[in-house]
């Protein structure tokens, strides 16, 4: 049966993180001796890939957490279901959102609190926004490159307006090409690929794109054919809204403005 633990408040809060992306923040602003269990496909900073791993994005080992004493649990709306039995245990749980842009900066704000590392996470946000600053002055005026974005071939998977990919895209002086798409991410047909005829096309390492363009819809598509496709191989760069991020925009400015201003 799951216990409800007493916690030492003269102690740093010992810290279980249920996402990749609040695990990369809490180590950013200098928590991470607090974090004592991740999350599966907790991969950065290399100390935290070596902490337990006790829950993937949709399960958890209630158990095992309970054992490592945490003082607060941190994971996303999403996983509130999951975190139940935590909550019903006496467990600190906080859940905070991680999907958009604007979100990043909240989530270190709220992880400094948490962690007793207020200005730490103050210090970094206004370092990660001056970054930006300086990073989108190299992009040029003018025309806008239409992207593509390819998260995986078999069935096509892509990002629409209201993703986080499609706001960095955005700041590096482009426009999503499926600016169609409703939804965050979404399939989207060949047919309507083959029909968009993007300026760019940027992928995911693990999409498979490299291995399919010899083939429809892909080989019939002006970009491939003048080999304006870019395969990023660290994709949490793109894909992970985190204090890496800046890193991604640099790689998607060095991509689709060669030439600079």
């Amino acid at each position: 049966m799951l216990a409800a633990l007493r916690v030492d408040a003269a102690q740093p809060p010992r810290i279980v993180s249920l996402m990749p992306s609040l695990t990369e923040d809490l180590f950013a602003i200098g928590a991470g001796s607090q974090v004592i269990g991740v999350s599966q496909f907790t991969d950065y900073p290399p100390a935290a890939a070596r902490l337990p791993q006790v829950a993937s994005f949709s399960s958890l080992d209630a158990e095992q957490i309970v054992r490592l004493h945490p003082d607060i649990v941190v994971g996303i709306p999403s996983q509130a279901a999951l975190t139940a039995d935590l909550r019903r245990a006496g467990l600190r749980t906080v859940l905070i959102s991680d999907d958009g842009y604007d979100d990043i900066f909240a989530d270190l704000a709220a992880l400094g609190r948490l962690s007793g590392r207020t200005s730490e996470a103050a210090a970094l946000s206004a370092r990660l926004r001056a970054q930006t600053v300086q990073l989108m002055r190299r992009v040029p005026r003018g025309a806008r490159p239409r992207v593509f974005v390819v998260l995986g071939v078999a069935p096509i998977f892509t990002v629409g307006d209201r993703s986080y990919i499609a706001h960095l895209l955005a700041l590096a002086g482009a426009r999503n090409a499926a600016n169609n798409v409703g939804e965050a991410y979404a399939r989207y047909s060949p047919e309507a690929v083959l029909a968009l005829q993007p300026d760019v096309i940027v992928a995911d390492h693990a999409s498979g794109l490299a291995a399919v363009l010899d083939r429809a819809p892909w080989n019939a598509l002006a970009a491939v054919k003048a080999k304006r496709v870019y395969v990023i191989d660290d994709a949490d760069l793109l894909e992970r809204p985190g204090p890496r991020y800046n890193d991604g925009l640099a790689w998607l400015i060095e991509k689709l403005h060669p030439h600079g201003r």
